[in-house]
């Protein structure tokens, strides 16, 4: 494979899965989402920053807000366990 490929290769994967981590929540997603979930789901499986802002301005076209304090909660629970199954990092 050309390094050219490999690299058009590479990225188109990487933004089908950023799009994947970025896809928008439904009305019923919104007001129905486990809100301590979603936040270690970001932290852990994708390992993304905390997308509580884009989670809030997705779900106020529904005229809801996520629970950003148990959003955060689960994202810092997510994001530590990440770094430990992956790096072997100490709590």
């Amino acid at each position: 494979m050309k390094p050219t490929t490999a690299i058009l290769s590479l990225f188109s994967s990487a933004l089908v899965l950023l799009a994947s981590g970025c896809a928008g929540l439904s009305e019923t997603e919104c007001r129905t989402a486990d809100w301590y979930s979603v936040g270690e789901r970001d932290g852990l499986i994708y390992g993304l920053r905390p997308q509580v802002e884009q989670y809030a301005e997705q779900c106020g076209r529904y005229g809801v807000q996520p629970a950003q304090k148990e959003y955060l909660a689960g994202w810092f629970y997510g994001e530590r366990e990440r770094g430990i199954r992956l790096g072997g990092e100490n709590p």
